[in-house]
């Protein structure tokens, strides 16, 4: 089934699609970035740091993997994928839900939290790096539309 798109005398849909292969091309050069420094100084990808990152910041420090996959943008199976390898080194373990079997939750462990807080400064470097020409009103404003294309609200970012 096509759709046809249909245009106003700005081409507001051309720009659209622009600002959607601009933000594409700009998620894969900053995440290329991110993935060259964690991954040099600390020994972990921008997926891993994003997982330890929204597990820190969760009431308790932990998340259901449900949840935590919604954050990730990843499906149930993928986020339990993705935790495998930080669980077998120590930097975030599972818990059981004491009254639904079916519930499980993520925790980030002691040294899961030792080493987010290095590469959180590590990440922070890359981004002032990344953002120093960008007056920071526009930084909050684009912050603002990516959280509004991403559904974040403050439940889930």
């Amino acid at each position: 089934m096509s759709r046809v798109v249909n245009t106003d005398d700005n081409g507001s849909a051309d720009a659209g699609l622009e600002f959607c292969i601009r933000l594409s091309r700009a998620y894969a050069n900053l995440t290329r970035r991110l993935d060259n420094v964690l991954s040099g100084l600390h020994g972990l990808s921008f997926a891993d740091f994003m997982t330890l990152y929204y597990l820190e910041r969760a009431p308790g420090g932990r998340l259901r993997r449900v949840d935590l996959a919604e954050r990730l943008g990843l499906t149930a199976s993928g986020v339990t994928r993705s935790l495998l390898p930080l669980e077998k080194l120590g930097l975030v373990s599972r818990q059981p839900d004491p009254r639904d079997a079916r519930v499980g939750y993520a925790t980030l462990t002691d040294s899961g939290r030792q080493l987010l807080g290095h590469a959180v400064t590590s990440v922070r470097t890359v981004a002032q790096d990344a953002t120093e020409w960008v007056a920071s009103e526009q930084i909050e404003a684009a912050s603002a539309l990516l959280g509004r294309l991403a559904g974040m609200n403050s439940s889930n970012s």
